[in-house]
């Protein structure tokens, strides 16, 4: 989990609370380096609502995310990559890594087809500084023609 400044003193308790009633939106590859810069090159796949409460008891070292829709249709096509959660009032709460493998959030799809539905199956939350990615993938502006960062 990667938390918004403004947010970033508060326990995990607290930030499900905030997240009653607000968004979950999916996006493709190329995340930003923290929460607090906008989502500049990145599709969004599919958006969920959060209902309220936004979670349930933990289970199975899992979060019980409850959402007003799970699975709701795809709103284009691509891989997910991360998600960013916001409060009702557009507030944004921090990002999550998204997709398949060690992620925080799981898909029972591998990728989207707009359309099609798309159902979150696991939720976790993973320390901030604990994902998977490489550090040099982060705000990643990757273009057709062009190598990826290295880590040198």
């Amino acid at each position: 989990m990667n938390v918004a400044s403004a947010f970033a003193g508060c326990p995990e308790e607290e930030l499900k609370s905030l997240l009653a009633g607000g968004t979950l939106t999916v996006y493709s590859v190329a995340r930003p380096m923290t929460a607090d810069h906008a989502v500049d090159r990145s599709d969004v796949l599919a958006t969920f609502n959060f209902a309220s409460p936004a979670f349930g008891p933990t289970a199975d070292g899992g979060e019980t995310a409850t959402f007003a829709h799970n699975p709701v249709p795809a709103s284009s096509v691509g891989t997910p990559g991360f998600a960013r959660a916001c409060k009702a009032d557009g507030t944004v709460i921090a990002d999550f890594s998204a997709g398949p493998g060690p992620r925080e959030i799981k898909f029972a799809e591998v990728s989207c087809s707009q359309g099609a539905p798309v159902r979150i199956t696991a939720f976790t939350f993973i320390a901030e500084g604990g994902w998977p990615e490489r550090p040099d993938y982060y705000d990643a502006h990757p273009r057709p023609g062009f190598a990826m960062p290295t880590v040198l």
